[in-house]
């Protein structure tokens, strides 16, 4: 289970909030035939630049740390990027942003090339190092990577380019995460560059007037590192370094973007508007901050004003070209640095407590096999015919644990009961929905019980039947054959209502001579049933069949009835006769107009549709109806 140890360093001591820190960085002159310059360092904190309004004046800024254009790859990494990346080790998060115009150099500060590496590969390399000299006999790292770009409102997973249109979630402990991206375990900085190189090339590029190669998405790398105990408690601490490389706002006018290229500067400048919508609304304390209005704010949630330490690169041109971009920048950069962040370090406790959770399938109507292991939460709540040295046992185990954890296992423990788990299945649906369920489910099980008590009912009259039955015909009565022959009459009948329910019969059951035996029953009304074997052509027996033996006047009686039936009945009535539905009974009246009534019960092998032998089955089933009505 998750503990959030909020705004702790990682010696459990309290931690101050954590301001958003910002460099700027000037990128060196590239125009030949001019010397105009807008902005100028200071020193190492401060910078000016021309105020447009009038030229022999100049606003001053002052940041964390200004880098002029003779600065190098290292000296920005060393003094902005690397005093951040020991918060990971603690599970604390951190991350570092390239901001800025099209052309000033962002990339170039994130990704360097092979003769000067920028941040990432520095601080991947480190990291690396990091964990390896940190590890401990009971600890261990593990470091996964993740890199995706998001390109006209779509995050798209740069590791696994099929991987399109992904979404942004958050936690329960309001953690930024991607579902579904790929996740790279990362041992050595080779694995690094084997996943990262290929992946780059997939980010998406274009060329405009001022820029080879401008980026036309925001890309992000995920560093995540894991720090998990070997040992009990079995903590867990996950530190994440989010590394990212914006696009830059850009004038169309002089980009000279037209079509897609159009379209794309149109997603990457909305974006960043609403990123100063962020830092605005962060610097005037509002109650709605609008991080979901794009996907990139959504992505740095957790870096402005969430829980990350956060760094910014503000990177400038220095060209009069240049001036309304740089000037932007660093407002921008300015209202950036009053942000607030308030880190923690997110701390997981894998206690070994999952077999408490765990309970057997538990059956409503059947107890459980005996065989089946109780869990520790049964044996600790159950009754006093347990042993006492058991129960100490488990009642040790739980005390192990912190209170809250018993106490949230006692309330799982709770809603896994039955009750507790329908209930719990319903917690998607209304309240009106789920209450009405659950009324029509305590309903039924009210229904169920009944008919449970009418079942036992009825089998303690049929017991008392068949013991009757017993004294009446001796001690050598087979109640089998009895049972069997009495289903026979019921099968034929259309409702099991009409059984012989309503009509008291005597049986008297001969005894059994080898694989044959007859049941006769004494009562004028009800024919005769016998069980008889059925031979195949090599003389072997099948499985027994039966066969209706009827007095003469009773099987006559019931020929005439049908015989009736067939002529005078409507539609309705041919269909309540056994095996006639509403197709052949349709055929019978239509006959019956055509041909006028039938001479006999034979004659419907005539209409269509019915055989001889269908006519034999219709005959018997329905003689048998009529006797037992």
């Amino acid at each position: 289970m998750a503990k959030r140890v909020s705004m702790l360093d990682g010696h459990g001591k309290k931690a101050s909030t954590a301001r958003v820190r910002v460099a700027v960085r000037l990128r060196p002159y590239m125009e030949k035939n001019e010397d105009k310059v807008c902005v100028r360092g200071l020193d190492s904190q401060s910078l000016e630049i021309i105020n447009w309004r009038n030229q022999m004046e100049t606003m001053q800024y002052q940041f964390d740390a200004f880098y002029g254009d003779k600065s190098t790859q290292r000296e920005i990494y060393t003094g902005s990027v690397f005093p951040i990346l020991s918060h990971l080790l603690i599970g604390q998060n951190a991350s570092v942003f390239a901001y800025g115009p099209t052309g000033a150099g962002k990339t170039h500060t994130m990704l360097g090339n092979p003769n000067q590496p920028g941040v990432i590969p520095r601080a991947v390399r480190d990291l690396l190092q990091m964990t390896r000299a940190s590890a401990e006999e009971d600890w261990t790292y593990s470091i996964t990577m993740s890199y995706v770009e998001i390109y006209q409102e779509k995050v798209m997973d740069l590791l696994e380019p099929k991987n399109k249109d992904l979404p942004i979630r958050e936690d329960k402990d309001h953690n930024i995460l991607i579902p579904g991206v790929t996740q790279k375990t990362i041992d050595n900085f080779s694995d690094f560059d084997e996943y990262f190189i290929p992946a780059s090339q997939n980010r998406t590029v274009a060329c405009t007037k001022l820029n080879d190669r401008s980026s036309r998405s925001h890309a992000v790398l995920l560093i995540k590192v894991q720090k998990s105990q070997k040992i009990h408690p079995y903590r867990q601490l996950t530190g994440k370094l989010y590394l990212i490389d914006l696009a830059g706002s850009e004038d169309n006018r002089r980009t000279g973007n037209q079509g897609i290229r159009l379209k794309e500067s149109g997603a990457i400048n909305s974006s960043l508007f609403t990123l100063s919508k962020v830092v605005d609304a962060l610097n005037q304390g509002l109650p709605r901050i609008p991080y979901r209005d794009s996907k990139l704010t959504r992505l740095l949630q957790d870096s402005l004003g969430g829980s990350a330490h956060s760094v910014m690169i503000a990177n400038i041109a220095p060209e009069q070209k240049y001036y309304f971009d740089t000037l932007t920048a660093l407002n921008f950069a300015a209202k950036s640095k009053q942000i607030i962040n308030k880190p923690f370090s997110q701390e997981t406790v894998q206690a070994p407590v999952q077999s408490i959770l765990k309970r057997p399938r538990e059956d409503t109507e059947t107890a459980p096999p005996p065989q089946l292991k109780k869990t520790k939460l049964e044996t600790v709540e159950e009754s006093p015919n347990s042993s006492t040295e058991s129960l100490s046992k488990h009642k040790l185990q739980l005390s192990s644990l912190e209170p809250a954890v018993v106490e949230r296992l006692l309330k799982l423990d709770k809603i896994l009961t039955e009750k507790g788990r329908m209930e719990t299945q319903l917690l998607s649906t209304p309240k009106r929905e789920r209450m009405a369920l659950l009324k029509k489910w305590e309903e039924s099980q009210v229904e169920i019980e009944r008919l449970k008590e009418k079942q036992k009912e009825l089998e303690e009259k049929a017991l008392a039947a068949e013991a009757r039955l017993e004294r009446s015909t001796g001690s050598d009565l087979e109640m089998s054959d009895s049972s069997v022959s009495e289903s026979m009459f019921r099968e034929p009948l259309r409702s099991r209502a009409t059984s012989t329910a309503k009509t008291k019969k005597v049986l008297r059951v001969l005894p059994m001579q080898g694989q044959n035996c007859q049941v006769n029953i004494q009562e004028e009304t009800i024919p005769v049933v016998k069980k008889t074997s059925r031979k195949t052509s090599g003389g072997q027996e099948n499985e027994p069949g039966w066969e209706v033996n009827m007095r003469t006047d009773v099987l006559q009686n019931g020929r005439e009835k049908i015989l009736q039936f067939l002529n005078s009945g409507s539609l309705k009535e041919l269909k309540s006769l056994q095996k006639i539905g509403d197709k052949k009974a349709k055929l019978i009246l239509g006959w019956r107009e055509l041909n006028g009534p039938f001479q006999k019960v034979e004659d419907l092998t005539a209409i269509g549709g019915m055989s001889a032998k269908q006519v034999t089955s219709f005959l018997k089933a329905n003689i048998l109806s009529i006797v037992a009505s």
